[in-house]
């Protein structure tokens, strides 16, 4: 009997991840290709330098290609996903006139300015990114939330002439709109001879990549919720109508045809703040771990697991990334005392995480009226047991995570299992393509606790946030 193969393309806001599955949801070989650092070349621009987007989906999937054991015959399709909130300036051959705006540009927070006459389009990183695979001008409905002209509720532009013209960007710029499990096109010859990726196969569209991932979890119900350890961290629940102006989370299309994700306030550079604590304790941490022959991250686990619930008082603010409107919020240890060292801070950046997901999680859920019952952790930092555990304590509630742990390429791969047939719907894809592996218990002594230190932990950008704008204040007046 033949196996066929789906390939799940991940162009994600560190790295672009190709993964190569089985028709069932199983990985068969996977690559990834760092992106290269953001370009900043001044305030509130950022940027991702040359064609690195691109770049590095076609350095990923040539790797993943080479180690593929199968038949390339028995490939059916790709599924792409990218990162969302981008902006990419095209030229009228398909190519970038500018480097992809990145989320973290200010660019993206205004109206389009058209100032470069060699741009030809507008679009997202999707848009771009399916140009650049098939040579057709479509993307997905499902990316564009954001300095948009689209209609949420209808998954189209806006009718209204006055609406659609205030986002400043002409009908004839914009790519025209398909659905997630729509083919986009088909691999063209560029792509498969640079990626070894069989040529004349559909790509199929998804969504953004936290909805892909959303759907590659297993987020099928209003009694489950998923918390994406990435980047940017974010918590979602799902349903199926849009809503216009919620108070505490935002209503952003899901990586199917009509229906929606519920998302909560996020943590911007969240993980990144994980890495970035890791790197800072330097040579010292790395020896160690080489000497145990384990990594650097899995070491300070280790170390994090032996300090108690509450890091010795030690608690994080997690703002190393400043929203717009509040420039002057800054990331912050607060408690130190002599019993403290960098395992100490280590746990304390992980609870500190915990903690504002579980407000903002249980905001957006007492707005919507439901009550969930079991949390999914995606995302690398899902390998971690003592992650796992500590989210499993805050939230006081049963916390699981999959075989699948990076699931935005399982998203896409289920995208294209529907696409081609494979399954008739996405609940029946779903259920054949998506594994729970773990599941973690609340330890009631812990969550008691963390119940009182999440309270606490609200409360301190209440009293910090007046000194930290009087010091931005006077270093901006310099």
């Amino acid at each position: 009997m033949t196996t066929n193969y789906i390939i799940g393309l991940d162009g994600g806001s560190q790295s672009s991840k190709v993964v190569i599955f089985d028709t069932n949801g199983r990985v068969v070989c996977e690559a990834s290709e760092p992106l290269a650092p953001m370009h900043t070349p001044g305030a509130g621009i950022a940027e991702h330098p040359n064609d690195d987007l691109y770049d590095s989906i076609v350095a990923a999937a040539a790797r993943a290609m080479r180690a593929f054991p199968g038949n390339r015959k028995d490939i059916i399709g790709v599924g792409l996903c990218t990162i969302r909130c981008c902006r990419a300036l095209v030229r009228s051959d398909g190519t970038l006139a500018e480097p992809v705006q990145s989320w973290m540009d200010h660019r993206l927070s205004k109206a389009y300015e058209h100032n470069n006459d060699d741009v030809a389009y507008v679009t997202t990183a999707s848009g771009y990114l399916m140009g650049r695979l098939t040579g057709g001008l479509t993307d997905t409905a499902a990316n564009y939330i954001g300095p948009w002209p689209m209609d949420g509720r209808t998954w189209d532009w806006f009718d209204d002439r006055e609406k659609f013209e205030s986002f400043n960007v002409p009908r004839d710029m914009l790519y025209r709109l398909q659905m997630p499990g729509d083919v986009g096109g088909f691999v063209n010859t560029t792509f498969a001879e640079l990626t070894g990726i069989p040529q004349g196969i559909p790509v199929v569209h998804t969504a953004n990549d936290k909805a892909a991932e959303a759907l590659g979890s297993g987020l099928r119900d209003d009694a489950t919720g998923l918390v994406s350890l990435g980047t940017y961290i974010a918590g979602m629940v799902v349903g199926k109508e849009f809503a216009a102006e919620p108070r505490t989370y935002f209503s952003n299309f899901a990586s199917e045809p009509y229906r929606y994700i519920y998302e909560c306030g996020g943590i911007r550079r969240g993980m990144w703040t994980v890495s970035w604590l890791r790197d800072l304790f330097g040579a010292e941490n790395a020896l160690a771990a080489a000497e145990a022959g384990t990594s650097a991250e899995e070491r300070l686990n280790r170390l994090a697991s032996d300090i108690p619930a509450g890091s010795d008082g030690l608690l994080c603010v997690l703002d190393w990334l400043a929203p717009p409107n509040k420039p002057f919020k800054k990331g912050m240890f607060i408690g130190f005392d002599e019993r403290h060292g960098y395992a100490h801070m280590y746990r304390a950046v992980l609870e500190g995480i915990a903690f504002t997901m579980k407000r903002n999680m249980a905001a957006m859920t007492a707005e919507r009226d439901m009550d969930l019952r079991t949390l999914v952790i995606s995302g690398g930092g899902s390998n971690s047991d003592l992650i796992m555990q500590i989210f499993a304590d805050v939230f006081n509630m049963p916390v699981v995570r999959n075989v699948v742990r990076n699931a935005a390429g399982l998203g896409a791969a289920i995208c294209v299992a529907v696409a081609c047939g494979i399954y008739p719907d996405f609940d029946d894809a779903s259920a054949h393509m998506v594994r729970r592996e773990d599941r973690f218990e609340p330890d009631p002594q812990n969550a008691a606790l963390y119940e009182q230190l999440c309270t606490v932990a609200a409360e301190i950008p209440m009293h910090t946030d007046p000194i930290l704008e009087k010091i931005h204040k006077i270093l901006s007046d310099k």
